[in-house]
């Protein structure tokens, strides 16, 4: 029996995220499901592509259901594929949502188009395909069925790419999309460490960070505690992404209520 973890924008507030359990439970009784995360954005297909790719290295290796599916209904694919590395298997729409995951081990070493699947559950909702296509052979493959019994080969080729915008760094500024903001109000950015370490910014060197027309001083460091209560500081967080905090405080509050998707500027402040 394989694990299976499961990753959805669905929320808590209805039952579908218990739907999709209670439907791997009547397949795979005996895997273990973990759920990622159910707070993805809606539609948030950019976000749910990244949790997923820095979450899975600390999951064992398994089947990975995850539903971010804006275009669900339409003619997009459902697939599955296995990764060349750790042979993991993605399950989910073919819209880049499983791609960055499946890079991190080693990339796609096969693929299915499942949206025909034999197991899938009749008949087939146009709107609720976590139900019906997803956590169904999700399920089947946690209890050791083929990939290749699930659908159509694919060459991975033909798998949908997912388009990550890349920040624009220079001396002294850095220039990224917010793809984040978790419960405390701090906001990820779609930058990296290198990106960080190509601005020059010196520990402790001032800086402010501007989104729209809120502009927000802080400082560059390590840890919240490196700056006192209520004042904001950028610093790399847990999966070394550029970050925005304030300690004690709401970061995407003071940058007026910043969302996912807003473009964020971290530039060093003049020196006098």
């Amino acid at each position: 029996m394989r694990p299976i973890t499961l990753l959805t924008d669905y929320g808590l507030g209805d039952e579908f995220v218990g739907v999709c359990h209670a439907v791997m439970a009547r397949i795979a009784p005996e895997s273990r499901v973990i759920d990622l995360s159910h707070g993805i954005p809606r539609h948030g297909v950019l976000q749910g592509a990244l949790v997923l790719q820095r979450s899975l290295p600390y999951a064992p290796p398994g089947v990975h259901v995850a539903v971010v599916d804006p275009e669900v209904g339409a003619p997009r694919r459902a697939i599955a594929l296995r990764t060349l590395d750790e042979d993991r298997y993605l399950v989910g729409p073919d819209n880049g949502l499983l791609l960055p995951a499946a890079e991190r081990f080693g990339g796609v070493a096969e693929a299915v188009e499942i949206s025909e699947s034999p197991w899938r559950l009749e008949p087939v909702s146009a709107t609720f395909h976590g139900r019906d296509l997803f956590a169904p052979i999700g399920a089947r493959l946690a209890v050791g069925e083929p990939l290749a019994a699930a659908g159509r080969p694919l060459e991975p080729g033909e798998l949908v790419p997912l388009d990550l915008p890349r920040p624009r760094v220079s001396a002294g500024e850095l220039e990224a999309i917010a793809v984040g903001v978790d419960g405390f109000g701090n906001v990820s950015l779609l930058a990296a460490h290198d990106d960080l370490a190509s601005t020059g910014f010196r520990l402790g060197q001032p800086l402010v960070v501007r989104a729209g027309d809120a502009a927000l001083p802080a400082s560059y460091g390590r840890t919240f505690a490196d700056v006192g209560p209520g004042a904001a500081i950028v610093y790399e967080d847990a999966a070394r992404h550029v970050a925005v905090a304030v300690n004690t405080g709401d970061a995407a509050a003071a940058l007026g209520g910043l969302r996912p998707g807003a473009q964020v500027t971290v530039a060093a402040v003049p020196l006098p």
